[in-house]
C-alpha cells in the first residue's frame, strides 16, 4: 500500500503499523500464551461471517488461528494475513436458511460452477474480511483515541437509539 494511501486514508504510517503489530500481535500473543496465532482479532470477524453465511460457528478456533504481517517498505506497507485453517463450505447443513442463502448469493457463492469453486470464493471474500478488519484496526489503535470515537459514534449511539433514550 502506497505512503500516501496510508497517510490520507488510514491516517497513520507504515513504520507505525509495523511498531504496533510487533507490540501486540507478535509480543502480546506470545506473553499472553497465544499458540500458533498472532493476530489482533480475526475471531471477531470470522464469527460474524460464520454465522450470516451458514457455517459451523465451532471452526472459528481453527479459522481464527493465524498471523498478520506488516512491513514498512520505503515508508509503503506491506500487510497480509495468514489463514491456514480456514474452513468454510457453500453446501450442507445451514446452507438452506433464507438469510444464508441470500448472503450466498449476493456473495456470488451460489452459481453453477464446478464443484469446489464456491467454496474456494468465499474463502478468499472471508480472508478478504480478515485482512481489511485487521488493517482497519491496527491503523485506528495508532491514533489516539480514534478506536473508541468509533464505538461511541457507531455502536454506543445505536444503543441509547435501542433504548429510547
Amino acid at each position: 500500500m502506497p505512503r500516501d494511501v496510508v497517510a490520507d486514508v488510514l491516517r497513520t504510517s507504515a513504520a507505525r503499523i509495523v511498531q504496533l503489530n510487533i507490540r501486540k500481535n507478535m509480543l502480546g500473543t506470545l506473553l499472553a500464551g497465544g499458540i500458533r496465532s498472532a493476530n489482533a482479532h480475526f475471531a471477531n470477524m470470522l464469527l460474524g461471517f460464520y454465522l450470516a453465511t451458514g457455517q459451523d460457528a465451532a471452526n472459528i478456533v481453527e479459522g481464527s488461528q493465524g498471523v498478520t504481517m506488516a512491513e514498512d517498505r520505503d515508508g509503503d506497507l506491506y500487510f497480509s494475513c495468514t489463514l491456514p485453517n480456514l474452513i468454510v463450505g457453500t453446501v450442507g447443513n445451514g446452507k438452506g436458511l433464507d438469510f444464508v442463502e441470500t448472503n450466498l448469493a449476493r456473495l456470488g457463492c451460489t452459481a453453477e460452477r464446478v464443484p469446489g469453486e464456491n467454496a474456494r470464493r468465499l474463502a478468499v471474500i472471508a480472508a478478504a474480511t480478515v485482512l481489511c478488519g485487521e488493517l482497519s484496526l491496527l491503523a485506528a489503535q495508532t491514533n489516539p483515541g480514534e478506536l473508541m470515537r468509533a464505538h461511541v459514534q457507531l455502536e454506543r449511539a445505536n444503543e441509547t437509539v435501542k433504548a429510547g433514550v
